[in-house]
């Protein structure tokens, strides 16, 4: 029974890479052209103009059919992989010791932004389930928090397009508005790291905006991008004994759909800095695969630019909007409150 798709894989490889290869295409050219404008002026760096561009061709004509495929997997898939590729410039070592040294930033920031959609959400009259998501969204991850959290609380289907698209726009925000406050507030390429993998939700904004703020920041900030990723397990446990209370039948949540919510480039970025963590990179093999993780970070956010959907935007209306900018800017002050408490910045 399980030979015929094993025999068949190649073939269904092969017609996947040609479906995907038209889109890819565009996102790649606009990604090149984003790393010349990054080096003619460094300080804008690639991440910025690949996210402009794609939403100005977006905004002109949003690419569909033959293309679409393509730059659904520059936003998603080729993300992923640079985040893997970075693990090269980390060891184990400096994991464990950057996720203990964000652990109490990161939980301080998650618990106000938790408590914040639950009490504000219910002061602006907004629907438990997308309250919910946006908590989560802006608390933990972005997306993929609300994906992993939607089916646990029965998320509608418009309410998850409203929670997505009220994150997304303020990730773009947060792109152009944090590495300005970090340069401003004097923070090191570490303190940057922190403030960005906590306060920003969604891993392709930690990685923009890490990559404006400096090369150097840009480890460090998915380190602590991805420990706070960890914390969509515990919470959607939490939210699946929650919905099992209240409506008697909730999602139940096994063991391995437990495993399943920890995403697959975690593991790929731990297992390539523990090949960094033999010594087995030279200097100039990790040089050029930071640089082709650069390269690909700025294919997967004209994948995401391209994927804009203005009209998603504006139809979330100001309610969910206003929600997303008061956790944003709490979780920003939450984080950075919490840094000069202890001594990070």
């Amino acid at each position: 029974m399980q030979v015929t798709p094993i025999a068949t894989l190649p073939q269904r490889l092969a017609a996947r890479g040609v479906k995907v290869v038209p889109g890819l295409l565009l996102c790649l050219a606009i990604a090149a052209v984003a790393t010349i404008i990054g080096r003619l002026v460094p300080i804008v760096g690639s991440a910025i103009p690949a996210v402009v561009i794609g939403v100005l061709v977006a905004v002109v004509r949003r690419p569909s059919g033959r293309a679409a495929p393509g730059v659904a997997y520059a936003g998603k898939f080729v993300l992923q992989c640079a985040v893997v590729l970075l693990g090269v410039q980390l060891s184990l070592k400096s994991i464990v010791e950057v996720g203990a040294q964000s652990f109490p930033v990161m939980l301080s920031s998650l618990a106000v932004c938790l408590l914040a959609a639950w009490l504000i959400g219910r002061a602006l009259r907004i629907d438990r389930g997308i309250r919910t998501l946006i908590g989560v969204g802006t608390g933990i991850c972005g997306a993929s928090a609300i994906a992993a959290v939607a089916p646990i609380v029965r998320a509608k289907s418009h309410d998850i397009s409203y929670a997505i698209s009220t994150i997304f726009l303020f990730n773009l925000l947060a792109v152009v508005v944090f590495p300005p406050i970090g340069h401003a507030l004097g923070m090191t390429p570490e303190a940057f790291g922190l403030f960005a993998g906590t306060a920003v939700n969604d891993t392709s904004s930690v990685v923009a905006a890490a990559s404006v703020f400096s090369s150097a920041a840009l480890g460090f900030a998915v380190v602590v991008k991805l420990v706070r990723t960890l914390m969509i397990i515990p919470i959607s446990v939490t939210l699946a004994v929650v919905e099992g209370r209240r409506s008697g039948d909730g999602a139940r949540l096994t063991p391995m759909r437990v495993f399943a919510l920890i995403p697959w480039f975690l593991f790929g970025f731990i297992i390539m800095a523990g090949i960094a963590s033999t010594g087995v990179f030279s200097p100039d093999v990790t040089s050029a695969l930071t640089d082709v993780s650069v390269f690909l970070v700025a294919t997967a956010l004209a994948g995401i630019g391209l994927s804009t959907d203005l009209r998603a935007i504006r139809a979330a209306g100001l309610r969910p909007l206003l929600l997303g900018g008061i956790l944003s800017a709490l979780v920003g002050l939450t984080t950075l409150g919490t840094m000069l408490l202890t001594g990070h910045l």
